[in-house]
């Protein structure tokens, strides 16, 4: 059976552009600039899973502790101060383009001692139902997916430091096992992908004192998906895994015994080789360790380009007596490596036990796939005297 991939939904082509389309683009001045992404594998890895991080513009790496911090930063499940914590949370995926794509993430962690924790976390993407059409009267119905089985470990190493680890296995089935003829007439078998990779995480905080008020410093960094190439193919091509370097910081301070604000800031870059259009042979030629390293000095305008390669996350969060909190954050990404801007929004509860969270979505330009994108997570805690 040949497939020749016309699908009957436009959602997998628009969730892909997010990430890796290339066209020419137009800054924002007026001067005509390639539009030069870096394209990866399973770009779902990127997207921010849960609803305090999502309302915050996608900050998490030096935040304060809580049970999602597996993903933002393994590190932080050394100063997480429940016994035991866990979290649903649930996003419908571009919701003004199709209605049945949703990405849901669980997550819980359990102290293994006072300074350490170990968590497990599950992230599970479903792009909805879409038909290949395999022949003039031949249509054949399918349900691509996406998940990932994550295992992560944070030890604090002093009052004030704490490193952690985390190891992956990612499956990525988006055509199922399918014969599929190229444009060049070469017929192979599609095949989902299969990969594992690996988290490295620091973590750093430290209370000061400044005019009076209560301070906390907090200062992380996480090296994300650290594994093997992917492929969907018997045609031997295996494409990049998204390997992210996330650095911030955190700041927050105590107005009052029952007020609080924190404002944090992350920046973001792809540790993934750039590939010229007309040669993708470099993902071939290159292996994970040499593209770390040439991804930081690749980009083909030169370090001016480089830089533009870190898309930044601001975000703001105020706490009323540890119960209520409201959220703010913008995340921008240079328009020459994606173009992704957008304001976010977020409320949060919490009450002895439980706790929810909710993040709304604002991007900058109007009918944006991204636009009205909702978060929600619940939350459940147990103490270790309860």
């Amino acid at each position: 059976m040949k497939c020749t991939f016309l699908l009957s939904k436009v959602f997998v082509l628009l969730f892909v552009c997010l990430f890796s389309y290339s066209v020419k683009a137009q800054n924002a001045i007026g001067q005509n600039l390639e539009y030069r992404p870096i394209t990866t594998a399973v770009p779902v890895l990127l997207v921010a899973p849960d609803a305090r991080a999502a309302g915050m513009g996608d900050v998490g790496v030096a935040t304060s502790p809580d049970v999602n911090s597996p993903y933002w930063n393994p590190a932080k499940l050394g100063f997480v101060e429940s016994d035991f914590e866990a979290s649903i949370s649930y996003s419908p995926w571009l919701r003004n383009v199709v209605d049945d794509m949703y990405l849901a993430y669980l997550s819980a962690y359990k102290k293994l001692a006072p300074n350490s924790s170990l968590a497990v976390s599950f992230l599970y993407f479903d792009l909805g139902d879409i038909v290949f059409n395999t022949g003039p009267d031949d249509r054949m119905p399918f349900n691509p997916k996406e998940y990932a089985v994550s295992v992560s470990y944070g030890q604090k190493l002093s009052q004030n430091l704490s490193l952690g680890i985390g190891a992956r296995y990612i499956r990525s089935n988006l055509a199922g096992n399918t014969n599929v003829t190229n444009t060049t007439g070469q017929t192979f078998e599609s095949t989902p992908g299969n990969s594992a990779s690996v988290d490295l995480g620091i973590y750093y905080n430290k209370d000061l004192s400044l005019g009076g008020k209560n301070i906390n410093l907090a200062l992380g960094g996480n090296i994300s998906n650290v594994g093997g190439k992917i492929s969907y193919s018997t045609a031997g091509r295996k494409d990049f895994l998204p390997t992210n370097l996330r650095l911030g910081t955190a700041i927050t301070m105590e107005l009052d015994p029952y007020n609080k604000i924190t404002l944090a800031i992350d920046g973001n870059k792809l540790l993934v080789p750039y590939t010229q259009p007309d040669d993708p042979s470099v993902n071939d030629q290159t292996n994970v360790f040499s593209g770390i390293f040439k991804s930081f000095t690749d980009a083909p305008g030169g370090g001016s380009e480089e830089l533009r390669e870190i898309a930044l996350a601001t975000g703001l969060e105020y706490w009323y007596d540890n119960m209520f909190a409201a959220r703010a954050g913008y995340f921008f990404e240079n328009e020459q490596k994606g173009g992704r801007k957008y304001l976010s929004m977020g409320l949060g509860i919490r009450y002895q036990k439980f706790g929810v969270d909710a993040a709304y979505l604002v991007p900058n330009e109007q009918n944006n796939p991204l636009a009205q994108t909702l978060r929600f997570s619940l939350h459940f805690k147990l103490d270790g005297a309860e």
